[in-house]
């Protein structure tokens, strides 16, 4: 069985340590993880991981976060991945830092990343792990701390809950997607 394991990101040194880059940082944690390298194709860079049968195809978007559908679509549609075999890693603002909840489908909550690829694909209908990066900001400075760097204290936090996004990645492809909500959505 095949999976499609989308972190989402924009490319570019000005955006590598970033919160909206948190989609990349996962995946860069479970590839390390597992001693598999990316290389660059196709619409991103792309590594794949057996695990116990089943093969992971891990993708980091080339095309910037407002058009990631693009590189959703032609993945899925080059290795014949089903929607319920797609999980996209995404930043989300409405959780406190570090909170990671998966959900097999829901609105963008204003996410261009998730915006595109629900429009790309026609439906909302697909998994996401969502991984809280706080909204510590003053009014009207969004933008300026999605793009920002993470803060000392949730730097020291950092690995451990790129580790645990791991776990709950590969969890969704063995176990599927309610048995690791349940096990894993209020950890």
């Amino acid at each position: 069985m095949k999976y499609l394991i989308v972190g989402l990101g924009n490319i570019g040194d000005e955006y590598r340590d970033t919160r909206h880059n948190i989609g990349f940082m996962v995946l860069d944690a479970l590839a390390k993880a597992s001693n598999i390298v990316f290389k660059d194709g196709r619409y991103g860079a792309t590594a794949t991981l057996s695990l116990k049968g089943r093969q992971l195809l891990l993708l980091k978007p080339s095309t910037y976060m407002n058009l990631s559908g693009n590189a959703v679509r032609y993945w899925m549609q080059q290795e014949k991945i089903p929607l319920e075999n797609v999980l996209i890693v995404v930043d989300d603002l409405a959780l406190p830092f570090g909170s990671l909840r998966l959900k097999g489908k829901g609105s963008d909550a204003g996410h261009n990343g998730l915006k595109h690829i629900a429009a790309t694909l026609g439906t909302q209908n697909y998994a996401r792990l969502r991984f809280g990066i706080g909204n510590d900001f003053p009014k009207g400075a969004q933008i300026d701390f999605v793009l920002g760097a993470f803060g000392e204290e949730d730097r020291q936090k950092l690995p451990e809950r790129l580790e645990m996004a791991g776990e709950i990645v590969k969890s969704f492809c063995l176990a599927g997607l309610n048995i690791t909500m349940n096990q894993y959505n209020n950890k």
